[in-house]
């Protein structure tokens, strides 16, 4: 390291902050690649009597820093918070989880005992909690009360791995007569899906001791809704409970509606943007009328619901004292639905707790086609749980109980039935795609018109809507990518920048003279974007525009933030 960067070093450790047992690196930009560049960070540790807190965000730490910033915090017995978020800015994934593992290490030889770990922000995937797994068995963890994973990538692997860790922490801490008593869970925006919270909901209900889970933005929909719920019932405890942007329809809102009439503690409810729909929200209205007293705030917008459900709301908060907020904002009410609103609840002297409805979308006319619309989401919902449970394990369904998880009769699997390629692009899942057989690269390929660019826009769009980590999925996705693109952008008369300029608009990122609806979520084509710009198909002249487009502020890049840094990184190493 060159003597000005020791000294530019040196002046920005100056600003430290020392103070309550906790040392604070936090925000400082450093860049610790090597052990040498690690060098004050080090001594600042080793001097440091009594590290209750050590806080490392806003820098960004390599492998080799990380062994000797370990090596100094073997000796810091009395650590019990590690805030290490948005701690590898920049960093290659395969980097994380060895610099995880040493840290670790070191707090397991200390014979720490920690309160709190944060690890927001760290774009890790599945393999970075890999890194952690071992802490979060070891004694060092059996006393933490908050851990913080939010926006990491996990994905449904890395939250199965993190929920066999959890339950081991508590196996062996209540071998020891003092079980892992968990307060605070936060992993919001980790594409957790069905799978993932649903081996999350079993760690859960183990534990028991839960006061607030914030799990928003995982792409859950009502299976893993459900089991979350049932979970929750056996965490009495529970003071906040945030799914915001999570699907639950109309059976994952009931669900969670029966499990809200057991809670006692409850003060926050964020089920904002959660598609819960009117009746989904009368039983949510019905389980607040019937006790909910320390409730504080219940956010219900942006979830479809109609004017006459909207009210039942309102009428059922009447006797909430302690509320402070309620959000209906971005419903379907309509002019007089608003006005009827505030009517009810300045009858109860409340007014003011009512957020703004400046969002609302209309009282809707078409009940009918709508209900037919919901009636077909459900029902694909249930073919793909259905689908789901087979793969899992022969039918085998796991269900919540009080105390303890029981494994269900096994039921005897039922044929699936035949897919092609025009059911899979009409009603695109993982399964179907798996289904199609090894030859649905070459098939889906041979049966889009590549000459006509929306088509193949469309059809991009529906392969990678169906992403998943898990390997089969991803293989399967990434082959029929390739197969389609390389058959598009190598005939002449496919035009490469009418695509990209489609691409953009589907993806609501470019707007355009008609009214074309955006995907509902870009993770799955950012992810394949990823996968897309590194093959020898794909021409360069055209990372530029992506690149420039997927920089720009916007809500929906916001909500995949794991994957637009993926392919982003991708897009500056080409």
């Amino acid at each position: 390291m060159a003597s000005e960067d020791i000294t530019k070093l040196a002046e920005s450790l100056a600003k430290t902050k020392v103070g309550g047992g906790q040392l604070s690196f936090k925000g400082q930009s450093l860049k610790l690649n090597t052990a040498e560049d690690a060098e004050e960070v080090i001594k600042q540790i080793e001097e440091f009597d009594g590290l209750e807190a050590l806080r490392l965000e806003g820098n960004t730490v390599g492998v080799e820093a990380a062994k000797v910033i370990a090596k100094a915090l073997e000796k810091k017995s009395e650590l019990k918070r590690c805030h290490w978020s948005d701690m590898f800015t920049g960093r290659l994934r395969s980097e994380i989880p060895p610099a995880l593992i040493s840290l670790g290490d070191a707090l397991i030889a200390a014979g720490a005992q920690l309160v709190e770990l944060d690890l927001s922000d760290n774009a890790f995937g599945p393999d970075g909690v890999r890194g952690f797994e071992a802490l979060l068995k070891s004694p060092a963890c059996y006393t933490l009360q908050e851990l913080k994973l939010n926006n990491c990538g996990m994905g449904i692997g890395g939250g199965k791995i993190l929920a066999t860790a959890l339950k081991e922490c508590h196996r062996k801490s209540s071998a020891q007569g003092k079980p892992l008593a968990l307060k605070i869970f936060v992993a919001g925006r980790n594409r957790l899906e069905n799978d993932g919270a649903t081996a999350l909901a079993e760690a859960f209900g183990i534990i028991g001791t839960l006061e607030e889970v914030h799990m928003p933005q995982n792409g859950i929909n009502h299976p893993g809704i459900t089991a979350l719920a049932q979970a929750f019932a056996i965490n009495p405890l529970l003071k906040v409970i945030n799914l915001n942007d999570n699907t639950f329809t109309e059976k994952g809102a009931v669900a969670m509606a029966e499990t809200l009439k057991a809670l006692r503690q409850i003060e926050v409810i964020n089920f904002g943007d959660c598609l819960v729909r009117s009746k989904g929200a009368v039983a949510i209205a019905d389980a607040v009328k019937e006790g909910l007293h320390k409730l504080k705030e219940l956010n219900l917008s942006f979830c479809e619901i109609k004017r006459d459900a909207a009210l039942t709301v309102a009428e059922a908060i009447e006797d909430k004292a302690e509320l402070e907020k309620l959000d209906l904002n971005g419903n379907c009410l309509g002019e007089e639905g608003c006005e009827q609103l505030q009517e009810i609840l300045e009858g109860f002297n409340m007014a003011a707790v009512l957020g703004s409805l400046s969002d609302d979308e209309g009282e809707e006319e078409d009940d009918e086609e709508e209900e037919e619309d919901e009636d077909e989401e459900e029902e694909e919902e249930e073919e793909e749980e259905q689908q789901q449970l087979k793969e899992r394990g022969h039918g085998e369904q796991e269900s919540l109980t009080p105390k303890k998880i029981i494994d269900s009769q096994d039921s005897t699997p039922v044929p699936s039935p035949p897919v092609d390629v025009a059911t899979f692009l009409a009603f695109p899942s993982p399964e179907k795609l798996l289904r199609l057989g090894p030859k649905c690269s070459v098939l889906i390929a041979q049966q889009t018109d590549t000459s006509d660019v929306e088509k193949v826009v469309t059809a991009l769009l529906r392969i990678s809507s169906v992403f998943k980590d898990e390997a089969p999925v991803k293989t399967a996705v990434h082959e029929t990518t390739d197969a389609l693109m390389r058959k598009a952008f190598t005939s002449a008369t496919f035009n490469s920048d009418a695509f990209i300029t489609s691409l953009l608009i589907h993806m609501g990122l470019l707007k355009s003279e008609e009214k074309i609806k955006a995907v509902p979520s870009l993770y799955g084509i950012l992810m394949t974007l990823n996968h897309m710009v590194q093959q020898d198909y794909f021409p360069k002249s055209l990372a530029p525009v992506l690149s420039a487009f997927v920089t720009k502020p916007n809500r929906a890049l916001d909500s995949c933030s794991f994957a637009r840094h993926m392919l982003l990184q991708t897009l500056h190493q080409l």
